[in-house]
């Protein structure tokens, strides 16, 4: 099979494109042929070395969290899906990723696409919809709650953005200003363009914080939360607890890949509570770019896409 791989920790450079052998069809598996994948920031802090510590690999490594494709074959036992079905999925960093021809999961990790949606679609819908959603859960937010979201321009935020709006909350944003009208359209009730404004200017206190930023912005944040309130983060930019200080609780959104997330997250989907946010959509070839580009901060809206098949466009799902 064609997939995009690095055989040692690196710069984008490292990233190739050649064979590897197909994987097999694993008991409690679903074979499927890869369509789209999208690029998240794990990638390429995986790629570079910085999280090697956390996530041990075995070289060659494929990159990819999530993705989208058509089931080949499927082991005894499954049931969910079936040949010819068009599914989103999701890998482990430990394990090869999804920027490849084939790739094989276990079942609880695939779902059926929602009807209409595109691959690529599909391809960016999983990893942001289940870290949004969890980072929700885990700061208990629901009607009322006045919720601040750094980052609503981004995947995981503009799906925290969508989902919030749906559970009733009060939702304030930070973005460029470019992405002002997007967030609104969102869910944001409230945006704060911070290339233009101050997010920590203001009276308001908030009950709960999503902080996808890390680093200043997350010490910022404790000084707009109310007392009791919820500072809930993702792994960013090294952060420092304050959370005594001020009387909060500091939350690490506990990412988890469990079949009962994955099928909230595409119910949404269904329902048109949730929209996956596509930036760009790339050939496998560029997927050194694609590292690049998100590592650097040129990617403020949503995710970039890999078109794995190599097609000018994807193909619908049957």
């Amino acid at each position: 099979m064609k997939a995009a791989f690095y055989e040692d920790f690196g710069e984008p450079d490292v990233l190739r494109i050649g064979e590897l052998p197909d994987p097999e069809l694993r008991d409690g598996g679903v074979l499927i042929d890869v369509r789209a994948a999208s690029v998240i920031p794990g990638d390429y802090r995986l790629r570079s070395g910085e999280l090697k510590h956390l996530f041990p690999v075995t070289f060659p490594k494929v990159p990819g969290r999530d993705g989208a494709g058509v089931v080949r074959a499927v082991a005894n036992g499954v049931t969910s899906v079936k040949p010819g079905d068009a599914v989103c999925f999701v890998s482990v960093h430990t394990e090869q990723g999804t920027c490849a021809e084939l790739i094989c999961r276990p079942e609880k990790d695939v779902v059926p696409m929602p009807p209409g949606m595109s691959f690529g679609e599909g391809a960016a819908l999983m990893h942001a919809g289940v870290c949004a959603w969890i980072c929700l859960e885990a700061g208990k937010v629901g009607q009322g709650t006045r919720l601040l979201v750094h980052g609503g321009g981004g995947a995981i935020g503009g799906a925290a953005l969508q989902i919030a709006r749906h559970m009733g909350a009060q939702v304030t944003t930070t973005c460029n200003s470019r992405n002002r009208d997007h967030c609104q359209t969102l869910g944001a009730d409230h945006v704060v363009a911070y290339d233009v404004e101050d997010f920590a200017a203001t009276d308001e206190r908030y009950d709960v914080v999503i902080d996808l930023i890390g680093g200043d912005v997350h010490r910022r944040s404790y000084e707009v939360l109310k007392p009791g309130g919820k500072l809930v983060y993702l792994l960013a930019k090294h952060i420092e607890d304050l959370s005594a200080q001020y009387g909060v609780e500091t939350i690490l959104g506990p990412i988890r890949e469990e079949r009962e997330i994955h099928d909230i997250v595409v119910k949404m989907a269904v329902d048109g509570v949730l929209r996956p946010q596509i930036s760009e959509i790339m050939p496998i070839g560029k997927i050194g770019e694609a590292h690049h580009k998100l590592a650097t901060g040129q990617v403020s809206r949503g995710r970039i896409v890999i078109d794995v098949a190599g097609a000018d466009r994807f193909p619908e799902p049957a």
